[in-house]
């Protein structure tokens, strides 16, 4: 029987600092020596866009372990398109497919030791949600005023350093941050 690929050598994308995919490199070298990546987010939003699905990330993740999140995603792989990689990892971390993405945009994110071009969707989903367990640990619909208030208080809800971010564009955006 062939052992799991650890995720610190798993290969993601490695881009420059203008966006363009450059090669590739094994994601714990990325991490630990700050490399140009791409990652992906995709933010979780009922059918009446009134709620956000937040949720709070595993323990064992490589970066970021137990922090709150409000979009699901990941690192971009070697050859693979942004949105087909978002697609990818909604299913893998909520189990939802078979439902069109909206992008948002693409922001370059540099924090906490990390630099990563951000490329970002919208969902809406009233279906079912399934967590993988690596991944997400809890997970829960809130309102945007809800989202607002957990924000602000990052003592009881940390929050990870690129969601926190994008989620914080993206509330500018629509005027409500």
């Amino acid at each position: 029987m062939m052992a799991a690929m650890r995720a610190e050598d798993e290969l993601v994308a490695v881009f420059d600092a203008d966006g363009r995919v450059t090669g590739s490199a094994p994601r714990g070298v990325v991490y630990r020596d700050g490399i140009w990546h791409g990652g992906t987010g995709v933010l979780v939003r009922s059918g009446d866009g009134e709620r956000v699905y937040l949720h709070r990330r595993s323990p064992d993740k490589l970066i970021w372990p137990g922090l709150y999140d409000c979009w699901a995603g990941g690192v971009i792989g070697p050859g693979e398109e942004p949105e087909r990689a978002a697609e990818r990892e909604l299913a893998e971390e909520l189990g939802i497919t078979g439902v069109p993405l909206t992008p948002i945009g693409r922001f370059p994110f540099v924090g906490d030791g990390v630099r990563c071009h951000q490329f970002v969707f919208e969902v809406r989903w009233d279906g079912p949600l399934r967590h993988q367990p690596e991944e997400i640990v809890w997970g829960s619909w809130v309102t945007i005023e809800e989202l607002r208030a957990r924000l602000s208080d990052s003592h009881r809800w940390p929050f990870v350093p690129d969601g926190r971010a994008g989620i914080e564009r993206w509330l500018a955006l629509r005027g409500t941050l």
